[in-house]
């Protein structure tokens, strides 16, 4: 059985931390304005002592790793949201008491791109829902219909069902500059959005199962590990099957397709009912493009493989609860995606 940490409540304490990359000082208007956010929004926010952003992460492993800990297991605080992800949350898995956490009450841990490597290793490993979505700082974004801010998400009631669908436009081009602007809460969304299958096909689309996924770059390193036990973990928690969501960040298309392969090999995708394919602005290889990438590794799967998906580094994106029963359609040429927290 999924265990849900309760709903967010005013009042409620959020705690901030680092597990990957730090903040430079350069950056911090941003992380302020992102804390005052959530002030706003009634929560107590904390932040911890591991938030250097003078190296590649934050403070050594173990730091990093005891402060997430202390964070989690502190029935005082509700959820934990990193400001952002970064490159070497893998070197956290081993320093977690992942026994703690999962005799702990649930907290809700929210990030995407690195963070993802400890979301899935905690649903995966513990049963244990997370949320992946909009980090910290991403969080004053006002965020389109008819997706849900992390927030509304780990706000929502036992059993609620949870609508959203592809975003109407998507940004194409890069980041804001939060050096110079650190207080921007609003997306510049350029381009047409829309999700479409794989094979190119039209018609009807269902597809249902306990989502699971990430960023492909770090998740597919669980593949193999200990903190990756996927074909375990739908054995234990997913009867009814799996979906499946993953997203590229920077990787070219032969590396997608490699990582692609290597979980194919290692049982992620076999007791899965779709595949959600993040939209992704990483480049093509030569004689091979993203797309094809998925079609090499996944084309014969035979379950539908739904790409252009507004998960992951290309705004806006929605909020997926790991673990939750979800429900993919397309109807009428309408696609939609449900999630309810059970």
């Amino acid at each position: 059985m999924i265990r849900y940490p309760a709903p967010l409540r005013p009042g409620d304490r959020i705690g901030v931390t680092s597990p990957s990359a730090g903040v430079a000082d350069a950056l911090r208007p941003r992380l302020d304005h992102a804390v005052r956010t959530l002030r706003d929004l009634g929560y107590d926010v904390v932040v911890g002592r591991c938030m250097a952003g003078d190296g590649v992460v934050s403070a050594p492993a173990c730091e990093r790793a005891s402060e997430l800990m202390a964070m989690l297991l502190d029935p005082a605080v509700r959820a934990v949201v990193p400001p952002w992800g970064g490159e070497l949350a893998i070197d956290l898995l081993p320093h977690l008491d992942w026994d703690a956490v999962a005799a702990a009450e649930p907290t809700w841990l929210v990030g995407y791109s690195d963070i993802s490597t400890l979301l899935a290793a905690m649903t995966l490993r513990t049963g244990i829902a997370t949320l992946h979505g909009p980090n910290l700082m991403d969080t004053p974004y006002a965020v389109p219909e008819p997706l849900l801010a992390w927030h509304a998400v780990a706000s929502a009631a036992p059993g609620a069902p949870l609508r959203q669908g592809p975003a109407a436009r998507y940004r194409s081009t890069g980041w804001d500059d939060y050096v110079r602007t650190p207080q921007v809460d609003e997306y510049h969304l350029d381009a047409p959005g829309g999700w479409r299958l794989l094979d190119g096909t039209a018609g009807d689309v269902l597809l249902r199962g306990r989502l699971i996924g990430g960023c492909l770059e770090t998740v597919a390193n669980l593949s193999g590990t200990p903190y990756g036990p996927a074909a375990e973990f739908a054995g234990r928690h997913a009867p009814e099957g799996t979906v499946v969501y993953l997203e590229v960040a920077e990787a070219d298309a032969f590396e997608a397709a490699r990582r692609l392969h290597g979980m194919r090999l290692a049982g992620w995708f076999d007791a899965a009912t779709g595949v959600l394919v993040g939209r992704t602005a990483a480049p093509d290889s030569p004689g091979l493009t993203q797309q094809d990438a998925v079609r090499d590794a996944l084309g014969t799967l035979g379950v539908p493989v739904v790409l252009d998906v507004d998960c992951g580094h290309v705004p806006p994106q929605l909020a997926l609860v790991n673990g939750a029963r979800t429900v993919v359609a397309r109807t009428a040429g309408r696609w939609t995606l449900e999630q309810v927290m059970d």
